[in-house]
């Protein structure tokens, strides 16, 4: 044998593409493919150069995301809410994780509020800007509410007086699970 290697057919066509053919004039175009005529709409269209928007259609564009970006944190609260509703009331890692999640993510998020919607603010649409700034804000905070909630499911929150006041009698407690050894 010798030393060269035969190349298969399909790897020498690799190598070495056929010349592209170009199409016969005397076979018809399949039904539905046909080249638009010269007079079309299409061909105008890509004549035509784009409008830029005016600034009025800039600023309600800009509006119209900002309300997009406002959306978000409400749009995140189904999972919160699973992810609350799955945990344990009791204090393990994972359950004392979560709610430092549930409460990170809305005071972060009130606190970048106007870097957050910095690049859709305009001299013109700061009045609409400002709602929806608002609107954030309070989102975050029912994002907040729900931590508050699972704290105090988890019953880390001092709603009683003996749980101010050193002298006050402690609550009874109704019962005692002890785990089995």
């Amino acid at each position: 044998m010798s030393n060269t290697t035969i190349l298969p057919a399909w790897a020498a066509g690799l190598k070495n593409p056929p010349a592209y053919k170009q199409k016969q004039p005397g076979i018809p175009d399949p039904p539905g493919y046909g080249q638009p005529s010269s007079g079309s709409s299409k061909k105008k269209d890509k004549d035509a150069k784009r409008q830029q928007p005016t600034a009025d259609e800039m600023d309600t564009l800009k509006v119209k995301k900002a309300w997009e970006v406002a959306l978000g944190p409400i749009k995140g609260l189904p999972m919160t809410l699973l992810m609350i509703y799955m945990t344990p009331n009791s204090l393990q890692i994972f359950s004392i994780m979560m709610v430092f999640m549930t409460f990170k993510n809305p005071i972060m998020g009130i606190l970048g509020t106007n870097q957050a919607f910095h690049r859709f603010e305009t001299d013109t649409n700061r009045s609409r800007i400002l709602q929806v700034k608002v609107a954030y804000v309070a989102f975050q905070l029912v994002a907040l509410a729900l931590g508050i909630w699972k704290v105090n499911a988890m019953g880390l929150l001092p709603t009683t007086r003996s749980d101010w006041l050193a002298w006050e009698a402690q609550r009874d407690v109704i019962e005692h699970a002890v785990p089995a050894l």
